[in-house]
């Protein structure tokens, strides 16, 4: 195997010369073995950092203190990596480090350097000519870097959520479009309540998830405010007179976003609440994504003994043991990923207030926590969609006839024989297996018109007090 030398602080190390990244890459491979998840597994912070290098090199040329030909080589190194991906897989660190993330920002200087250099016809590791620090990281520090590149990352990493969710809200309200005029029981505390459409249930499932796409909207515009310039704590030590305002400028023209320096660069190089609030709205959306899994297996269990009022589609056999049995391994799965979310919650906030002074180090622990729920969630709406909610068929006549039978739609005769009368009702029904109609009937307090008509489908799911049957 071919290799080079490359001399940091600590010492020499030798390089495979196969490979981009550089001498404190190759610390951090050393050191941090911990999840097994490297950058590249999350191309949207590999792409953060590539926008900021970028973004870096230009601020730097136009103000006068880096080299046009050397900023002209980091610029094209950038473009040539995001147009291609090329060398996405040299972003090799664990997603779990200490440092504040020193080992990603070095990672992208030091890849970007070696294929600026290999655009030049030189030599991976002849930093004389482009140097990882003194020229991809000029005017910066991992504390503004990482930290933007992180921001541009969060951003991008709820584009597919929000977009994952407007087609399952758009799935789920089909379905609440075919189901519309097929009426069924709704119950409280998991007892019989009183009658409504299937449609009304799955509008509400619908209804409450398009309130996640405003808060996810309202979460990703925060990270559009971002602290470049800032250098280590914020005071903007090591960066070149207008090179803060230049540096904002280019990195919206790059993104085609409107980023904008944070109001105070000291308090947006600690503050990791954006992260937090960003997170919480995740995890409500997984809680009320987990709440409608919840119901789907419980409106569809059965197919004998239990509800039964929808069928999910069959999508594996369900027991090794039990002939004929399949499970709602679809709402199963989502469930889980749901969970997961919920724990990376507590997991944002925890490292958001373990942060201390004018530097949060726990930000590594925040970045694996984010891209991991935005992926999953997405994944996991996606499957839920195609998988589950599109194929959902109901079982009308089952659902009528349990509401025919019901004794909870005595509720509906309030208005015209009084609540004392319904209990009695209630009590007889229960008693003798009559149904609510008969009852009613026998004891003529209202007539077989008057009975149909409060019983009808359309008062039913739009129930409204008849005027002209009076109460008894």
């Amino acid at each position: 195997m071919s290799t080079r030398k490359e001399e940091d602080l600590l010492g020499t190390l030798e390089i495979d010369n196969t490979k981009y990244y550089g001498v404190q890459t190759q610390r951090a491979l050393n050191n941090f073995k911990i999840s097994h998840t490297s950058i590249s597994q999350y191309p949207q912070l590999t792409e953060g950092m590539i926008y900021v290098k970028k973004a870096a090199a230009l601020a730097n040329c136009e103000i006068g203190l880096l080299a046009k030909d050397k900023a002209d080589a980091i610029v094209k190194a950038c473009d040539e990596m995001l147009r291609t991906k090329k060398c996405y897989d040299q972003f090799q660190s664990d997603i779990f480090q200490g440092g504040a993330g020193t080992s990603v920002n070095m990672n992208a200087n030091e890849v970007i350097a070696n294929v600026a250099l290999e655009l030049l016809g030189k030599e991976k590791g002849d930093y004389s000519v482009i140097n990882p620090c003194d020229d991809v990281n000029m005017g910066q520090s991992t504390n503004d870097a990482y930290s933007t590149g992180m921001k541009i990352a969060a951003y991008s990493s709820l584009d597919p959520v929000i977009a994952e969710l407007k087609l399952l809200i758009q799935s789920i309200e089909k379905k609440a479009k075919e189901f519309a005029k097929h009426i069924k029981m709704g119950r409280t505390q998991l007892q019989d309540a009183v009658p409504m459409s299937i449609g009304q249930e799955f509008q509400s499932f619908a209804d409450s998830l398009s309130q996640d796409i405003a808060n996810l909207e309202y979460a990703q515009k925060l990270f559009l405010a971002i602290n470049l310039g800032g250098t280590a704590i914020g005071t903007g030590v090591n960066a070149g007179k207008g090179y803060k305002e230049a540096v904002v400028k280019h990195l919206s023209d790059i993104t085609k976003r409107p980023y904008v320096t944070a109001k105070n660069l000291i308090t947006a190089t600690w503050d990791c609440g954006d992260y937090v609030t960003l997170s919480s709205t995740l995890k409500v959306l997984a809680v009320r994504l987990s709440k409608i899994c919840n119901d789907l297996r419980l409106l569809s269990a059965g197919p004998r003994a239990n509800i039964k009022e929808i069928n999910l589609p069959e999508m594996q056999p369900g027991s090794s043991i039990m002939p004929a049995k399949v499970n709602p391994v679809i709402p199963e799965v989502v469930n889980q990923v749901c969970f997961t979310v919920i724990g990376n919650d507590i997991a944002v906030t925890m490292s958001a207030e373990a942060g201390q002074l004018e530097l949060n180090v726990m930000e590594p622990a925040i970045a694996k926590a984010i891209f991991e729920s935005s992926e999953i969630l997405t994944n996991a709406m996606r499957t839920l969609r195609e998988l589950c909610i599109d194929g959902i068929t109901i079982n009308a006549e089952r659902c009528k006839e349990q509401v025919l039978s019901n004794i909870g739609i005595v509720t509906y005769f309030n208005p015209y024989i009084g609540h004392h009368e319904g209990d009695l009702i209630g009590k007889e029904c229960a008693k003798t297996g009559k149904n609510v109609r008969e009852v009613i009937l026998e004891k003529g307090l209202l007539t077989e018109k008057e009975i149909d008509e409060i019983l009808s489908i359309e008062n039913l799911m739009n129930p409204t007090i008849i005027e002209h049957i009076k109460k008894k």
